[in-house]
């Protein structure tokens, strides 16, 4: 597929300021009214993005809301004081297409407010189905519309009341341009015939649930590796439990709580009382001095937990084996998966498009693994189709990857998918914690 140049051009014009200037921050009821009633009277989409505080609180809310539609402006909202005074935005906006960039990143945290969009456009999605390298705002904005943003802030605090007006310049200027790429992108699209493609990934994102907790996140704590004995994972998981419960109620990250790294350290010395606990990093200092006795307590009960109720060391998991594991359990289904990845890296490179993007990667893997039987070819097309299916592929990404797919088995390797296998797979693309990475990640 041929796929056009990105517009490089030689001296990107900067923009330091919105065009309208930096709109006031709205956090009463009836500026809300007036603003809603405004973007309600405005024309085409509605540019949306939102600014969360992560790194600093355990919420992933949304502590600012920018808004811009055509005929209506750039509108700025704080939504921490509104509580329910958001239904009329809500009103006014829901029945939209919204334009984001990223927008998996921000839409949980905006239907948690009420708001929903009837139909998206995300940006970022859209210049990966097109084949852009980069694939960031300031570098689409570049690129596209040959404007340099200016960027710095989006790592900040945005929980900071009240917020610096360097902030609220940078937080406009996301929305800024914001519908004007979306309709670059959409000509790139349609130029290569992907219009379809990014409207069923736009749909998929826009209805995609909120993902499910995932099974025993203290195996997430960094440095685990280092931990060799089950005793000492006890430890770190009666310390993680903790500080978990204390930065929810805190509504503080929990690193900033208290850092993997003393997690670590604790399990590893098991002091057995605060002042051999206060001789380790971090627990001697004066902000958790206070909360040693919490520290001990959970390191108390990692450290005398029965032999029985012991973490095991590995984690278990549901679906595969880690991939590193496969050629020594099952060289048939290695061999598959290799030539499965083949397959899938072609169609890569003729369609411009990431391999994550076009396939769930996890997907690929519970496919190459699952059964063994002898199918005619048509059998075998319409079983992987519907394998895929129930994983959560898209009409497009089933439409090109069954026939190579399917190509890539041979008669003797063809695939059964008995009751209860493991088809349905997590549309993350998320090897299991203790897996390589494989086929380049996870898609939305």
């Amino acid at each position: 597929m041929s796929v056009p140049q990105e517009s490089e051009p030689s001296v990107a014009t900067p923009l330091l300021a919105p065009s309208e200037g930096v709109p006031p921050v709205l956090d009463t009821a009836a500026e809300i009214s007036v603003a809603a009633a405004r973007l309600l009277a405005g024309t085409g989409p509605l540019a949306v993005d939102a600014e969360r505080a992560s790194g600093f609180r355990y919420s992933a809310r949304a502590y600012l809301i920018q808004l811009r539609r055509a005929g209506a402006g750039t509108f700025l909202i704080d939504p921490i004081p509104l509580a329910d005074g958001l239904a009329p935005l809500a009103e006014a906006i829901n029945e939209l297409e919204w334009v984001l960039h990223s927008a998996d990143q921000d839409l949980p945290g905006l239907a948690e407010l009420g708001l929903r969009p009837a139909r998206l456009f995300d940006t970022e999605l859209g210049g990966r189905l097109a084949g852009f390298e980069r694939v960031g705002l300031a570098a689409m904005v570049e690129r596209l519309l040959g404007r340099a943003l200016r960027k710095g802030h989006g790592a900040a605090d945005w929980s900071t009341r009240p917020l610096p007006d360097e902030w609220l310049n940078y937080a406009a200027l996301d929305v800024e341009l914001l519908l004007e790429l979306r309709d670059a992108v959409a000509d790139a699209l349609q130029a290569q015939g992907k219009t379809e493609w990014a409207a069923q990934e736009f749909e998929h994102i826009r209805t995609l649930d909120p993902p499910a907790p995932k099974a025993e996140r203290w195996r997430r704590t960094s440095g685990i590796h280092t931990l060799r004995r089950a005793r000492q994972l006890a430890v770190v998981r009666e310390l993680w439990t903790a500080r978990d419960v204390l930065a929810r109620a805190r509504d503080v990250a929990p690193a900033r709580i208290l850092p993997d790294a003393a997690i670590i350290a604790a399990a590893a010395a098991e002091p057995k009382s605060i002042a051999q606990l206060r001789t380790l990093p971090v627990f001697g200092g004066p902000r958790q001095r206070r909360y040693s006795r919490e520290w001990l307590a959970a390191i108390e009960r990692g450290r005398t937990l029965p032999d029985s109720e012991l973490p095991p060391l590995t984690q278990p998991f549901d679906g595969p084996p880690p991939v590193n594991r496969w050629e020594r359990r099952d060289p048939a289904a290695a061999a598959r998966l290799l030539r499965a990845r083949a397959a899938m890296g072609e169609l890569s490179a003729e369609h411009a498009v990431p391999v994550e993007n076009l396939l769930a990667p996890d997907l690929v893997r519970r496919l190459c693994w699952d059964g063994l039987a002898d199918y005619d070819v048509t059998e075998l097309s319409a079983s992987v189709d519907g394998f895929l299916k129930s994983g959560g592929a898209r009409p497009w990404q089933r439409e090109l990857a069954v026939p190579r797919l399917t190509a890539a088995l041979p008669p003797s390797d063809r695939l059964v998918f008995p009751a209860g296998s493991s088809a349905v797979a997590s549309a993350s693309g998320e090897p299991p914690a203790d897996a390589p990475g494989d086929l380049g990640g996870g898609q939305p």
